[in-house]
């Protein structure tokens, strides 16, 4: 079905047990069309019952019931009727000229399954067709504040939208929490998405999540986000590798401050460092990785809200970047870079490069 179409007060009527057509059911409830569903008795038992604003027909008892049947409304749809059913519904929408689609069934298993779902940097254009996919699938879906969850009601209509409310340092809905929602919404036979900002295993606790399903046997697959490491650096112009500049660069949080030892690692690393999560430790961050010898005018960029209307980029030097972030008052969501690849952003410093005459000359003072 292309939802983009406007079905409001169309008569729709789906082929298939209620359980297999749940979604497709959804999907044009939500639409606003007027649904019938079709489905067949098994074993000598009544069909299965439908959503309590879904039309149940009975299935025609003669041969010129199905032109009849079908000719009744705008829209007939396959979801899970035998061969030999099929060729009688489609040689009636012929004769009708009715339209007719076809829809894959949802699982009908006892036990249901949870997609990790990276939704990459914020970007609409960004996610993949494989979490495009998983979403339309979907019978719940709990994403954080940081997905792409703005358009939820097109990409996933009718299912159930749970925020889950995580920003960087603010976890409205404890880890654990989550994880148990997860799992008890797959054994009672969902299909269930979890939507993230980014990639759900760089930083986004993925892993936690992958374990608790396991541990629950509940089957679990993780689609692959564009982590916002690399993506919104490029937002900024900024590549975290260039020849002759940067032939590594090490990607970590900054949720927590670093260890003298770690810190005495990064600074001796060379190439790019790429900070997520990372203006709270910003001082600590810097002034470490200056007394553990980088140059204090290493190239840093700070890149905020990127792939939104609100994206900033604020690029100073290592000794510099912490007086000015604070006077621009500088907030997550962030990224920050860290290198002589930030040299390569066409960004215009001409504000970052006032301020900085300004806290140079108050420092002198």
């Amino acid at each position: 079905m292309d939802i983009s179409l406007d079905l409001a007060g169309r008569r729709v009527l789906v082929f298939g047990g209620a359980l297999a057509a749940r979604r497709v059911l959804a999907r044009f409830l939500a639409a606003e069309a007027i649904v019938y569903l079709a489905s067949v008795p098994v074993d000598g038992h009544p069909p299965e019952r439908p959503h309590p604003q879904v039309r149940p027909v009975e299935y025609p008892h003669f041969p010129h019931g199905w032109r009849d049947l079908v000719s009744a409304v705008d829209l007939v749809v396959l979801v899970e009727v035998s061969a030999a059913t099929e060729r009688i519904i489609v040689d009636a929408c012929a004769s009708q000229r009715v339209w007719l689609s076809r829809e894959p069934a949802a699982s009908v298993a006892p036990l249901g399954r949870v997609t990790l779902v990276g939704g990459g940097p914020g970007d609409d254009g960004l996610l993949t067709m494989a979490a495009v996919q998983a979403l339309r699938d979907a019978d719940i879906v709990f994403y954080d504040k940081l997905s792409p969850h703005d358009r939820l009601d097109e990409w996933c209509p009718g299912a159930e939208h749970v925020d889950v409310g995580k920003t960087p340092g603010h976890h409205a809905t404890p880890q654990a929490e989550i994880e148990r929602m997860l799992v008890d919404s797959a054994l009672a036979g969902l299909t269930v998405v979890r939507l993230k900002g980014g990639d759900p295993f760089v930083f986004g606790r993925g892993g936690e999540e992958v374990v608790a399903c396991r541990e629950a046997g509940v089957p679990v697959t993780v689609i692959s986000g564009v982590t916002s490491a690399i993506s919104v650096p490029a937002a900024a112009g900024i590549p975290v590798t260039h020849r002759d500049l940067s032939r590594v660069f090490t990607v970590l949080s900054g949720h927590a401050p670093l260890s003298e030892n770690e810190l005495a690692h990064l600074a001796g690393l060379g190439g790019t460092i790429v900070v997520l999560m990372g203006i709270g430790t910003l001082p600590h961050l810097t002034a470490g990785l200056a007394r553990h010898g980088m140059r204090t005018d290493m190239p840093v960029a700070i890149v905020e809200q990127g792939f939104s209307a609100q994206q900033r980029t604020t690029k100073a030097r290592l000794d510099t970047i912490t007086p000015l972030a604070a006077k621009l008052g500088a907030r997550s969501p962030a990224v920050l870079v860290i290198g002589e690849v930030v040299r390569l952003s066409e960004h215009d410093d001409a504000a970052s490069d006032e301020l900085l005459q300004a806290i140079a000359s108050n420092a002198e003072h």
